[in-house]
């Protein structure tokens, strides 16, 4: 790492780097405020799709963060921007919460389930039968597919709960198409995170508690990877990998004074 050039950005993990199950993780806010006295460009990640920035940063500052709805960077945000550059003023049939239909609707994005451009296939507290009932036979009718995220699980205080991995692999079954996921490990939704804030991959890093979507996303996004033990990740797991983090870290508090 001796030759690598000196971090001047910061991207991080949400869930299981500064929080978990609603609790800040320790050295989580040292780390934010530090960030913000710096001056230096970052950004808190997340692949779930549920909530908008503004509701994300509701709750972070309930918790005793403070995160800035312009540091704020969901799968949905880069869901939206990706269809914008592919397909501007389209339309969409939705399977999500506000996080993703907000995120089009500031697009221009019309959400209808005739003939629509896309099916969109996010997370949600309440995937119905026949939602992805329906979703299976527009894209059948050649709507085109697109999920947020590729996680199969999410976390909840009652344990795993299915994400929109798996329920595309639902739709996947029925349909025989798979979708093309926007959020991590895909190093699209890092890359248009880097340019919302002016940064660039030889002096950004990646903070994330996951092998198979944090440290994969940074890697291939060309940053230097931080894995964290304070999540998914166990250290037992990490040689389970074809690839490294560039360096592996107790919590995010062991990097308060990287920045």
């Amino acid at each position: 790492m001796a030759d690598r050039k000196p971090i001047e950005s910061w991207l991080t993990d949400m869930d299981g780097v500064l929080i978990h199950e609603g609790v800040p993780i320790p050295g989580a806010d040292a780390f934010l405020k530090k960030l913000r006295e710096s001056g230096r460009p970052f950004l808190v990640l997340t692949n779930n799709s549920i909530y908008t920035a503004r509701d994300l940063h509701a709750r972070l500052r309930r918790m005793g963060l403070d995160v800035p709805v312009e540091n704020i960077w969901t799968s949905a945000l880069a869901t939206a921007q990706f269809l914008n550059d592919q397909r501007p003023g389209g339309s969409a049939y939705v399977i999500g919460e506000a996080g993703l239909t907000t995120a089009l609707h500031d697009i221009g994005y019309i959400l209808t389930d005739h003939e629509p451009d896309f099916v969109i296939l996010g997370e949600t507290r309440t995937y119905s039968f026949e939602a992805l009932t329906k979703a299976v036979r527009l894209i059948n009718n050649g709507a085109r597919f697109i999920a947020t995220n590729p996680d199969n699980v999410g976390p909840s205080t009652e344990g795993d709960l299915p994400a929109t991995g798996s329920v595309a692999a639902l739709i996947t079954a029925a349909t025989g198409k798979k979708p093309y996921f926007v959020g991590k490990p895909n190093p699209l939704m890092m890359r248009a995170g880097l340019n919302a804030v002016g940064a660039h991959s030889e002096t950004s890093a990646m903070i994330g508690d996951r092998m198979d979507t944090d440290v994969l996303a940074g890697l291939e996004a060309g940053m230097r990877t931080f894995l964290v033990m304070t999540g998914v990740t166990q250290p037992a797991d990490i040689d389970r990998y074809p690839f490294r983090p560039s360096q592996v870290v107790d919590s995010i508090a062991d990097l308060v004074d990287l920045v």
